[in-house]
């Protein structure tokens, strides 16, 4: 199209402070409280129904607590595909994506790490410009593997 503007991905770099999702903390207290409800209408005793339910909503509530209390995160991908996690270099990164969530995937001093954007810690704009990264960063990666 003449009129479509020229995106180029020689800019694709990518900045971001991660950080815990309230969406994400308030699920999890959801779900604890669904599954302690789940509980208390399934065919259980009530002794052992109700200390099961209390158990689920506070596993909810702690699951929860615990997620919001992580520390934010520095992310810097570079647009020749090198990224940096607080100023650490990652090999082998995998960005997944299922709708509007995006799953960063590495290991880190033999741990596996994961981090997950939802849609009210990543906006639209800041999800397209972690997607070109990625994309950056496997061509990338393919460019390194071609023998010269």
């Amino acid at each position: 199209m003449p009129n479509s503007p020229r995106s180029s991905s020689a800019s694709a770099s990518f900045r971001s402070d991660w950080k815990p999702s309230a969406v994400l903390c308030a699920a999890l207290i959801l779900l604890g409280l669904l599954a302690g409800l789940s509980l208390l209408a399934s065919n259980l005793s009530a002794g052992i129904a109700w200390p099961a339910a209390l158990f689920a909503l506070a596993w909810g509530f702690w699951l929860a607590r615990r997620e919001r209390r992580r520390a934010p995160i520095r992310l810097t991908w570079r647009a020749d595909g090198v990224l940096f996690v607080d100023g650490v270099r990652v090999e082998r990164p995998r960005l997944q994506w299922r709708g509007s969530l995006a799953f960063l995937d590495w290991r880190e001093s033999g741990k596996a790490r994961r981090l997950a954007w939802w849609p009210d810690t990543l906006p639209a704009a800041g999800r397209r410009e972690l997607r070109l990264a990625a994309m950056a960063a496997e061509a990338a990666r393919r460019q390194a593997r071609v023998a010269p």
